[in-house]
Parts: structure tokens; C-alpha cells; sequence
């Protein structure tokens, strides 16, 4: 799998993949974590923007996967209750998805992250179990619970999320 910056070019096929994906929390039992507009467009297209942090995972030719990935502090990830495993600098990925048909797609997403920084931060919705597994399984440690705002349903409330850290050796 390779992994490229996003381009204006990929919009239409990010946009399908995390309506897919919403669709597919929905049907799993995690109809929350994303509602049924997360991430928005305008978000998308900042992510594909010149500027941005989107990023495409291709299998070959097609497009299979997308995360947004933020090295620096993550304002979201400030307060914690619980306790991060440091406070060294780290990366945080963001709004990753799959087309549901690739696999490999959070451990392409882990690989390339990790040779950008060895300390990596994640955070997923209590309801998704297959992303916990899958996070403990690259070998990100729980740490505790954040608050996201908005929450990715409502822009007035805020909701808690697993955070997740991976210290890269």
C-alpha cells in the first residue's frame, strides 16, 4: 500500500469511503461515533487542500483508505482522564477509514506515521470495539478517556472517546 497527501482530485472517493464507513459503525452496533455527517465536507476539502492533513491510502490504483494525521500538540488530546504513557512530542491520526474491502489499512496508516514520529496518539467511541481491537493489536496502549467537541453529531455538545498511545521503539 502506498500513502500520499490527499489532492481536491480524491474528494469524491473520500467522500464515499466515510459514508461507507459511517455505514458500517451504524451496522456494527456504532451508529454514534460518526452520526450521519462526520467528517463534513467542508473538513474534507480542507484535508485535501494544499494546506491540509488528509492523506489517501492506494492498493495499486484505487484509493482504499484516508486518515488525517496532526504532528504537534492536538488540543484534544490536553486533558485526559487517565494518563498518557509521556509528554514527549507526538502525532496524532485522525478520521481514519477503510472501504471495508482493503485490509491493512490502520497498519499502513501506523508504518508511515511512525516514520514521521515514534509517539503516536489515537483516540476512537466506546461503541467501536472493532477499532479498539484493531489499535491494541498494532500495539497502541489505552491510556484513558478524552472529550471530543463536537462531538461529530452535534456541534453544541461534547462526548467522550478512548484515547489511545503507541511509543514506536
Amino acid at each position: 500500500m502506498k500513502i500520499r497527501k490527499s489532492v481536491k482530485e480524491d474528494i469524491p472517493r473520500v467522500l464515499e469511503i466515510y459514508a461507507d464507513a459511517r455505514r458500517r459503525m451504524r451496522e456494527s452496533g456504532n451508529p454514534t461515533q460518526w452520526g450521519d455527517v462526520w467528517p463534513p465536507d467542508d473538513m474534507i476539502r480542507e484535508d485535501c487542500s494544499p494546506e491540509g492533513h488528509g492523506y489517501v491510502i492506494a492498493d495499486g490504483e484505487r484509493i482504499c483508505g484516508v486518515f488525517a494525521f496532526y504532528l504537534g500538540e492536538d488540543e484534544t488530546y490536553r486533558e485526559i482522564d487517565g494518563a498518557w504513557l509521556n509528554n514527549e512530542p507526538y502525532g496524532a491520526i485522525h478520521r481514519i477509514a477503510s472501504d471495508g474491502v482493503a485490509r491493512g489499512v490502520l497498519r499502513a496508516a501506523v508504518e508511515w506515521s511512525s516514520r514521521v514520529t515514534n509517539n503516536l496518539r489515537v483516540d476512537t467511541h466506546a461503541d467501536n470495539r472493532a477499532m479498539q481491537a484493531a489499535l491494541t493489536a498494532a500495539g497502541f496502549r489505552r491510556c484513558g478517556v478524552i472529550r471530543v467537541f463536537p462531538d461529530g453529531v452535534r456541534d453544541d455538545i461534547s462526548s467522550e472517546r478512548i484515547a489511545f498511545q503507541k511509543i514506536v521503539r
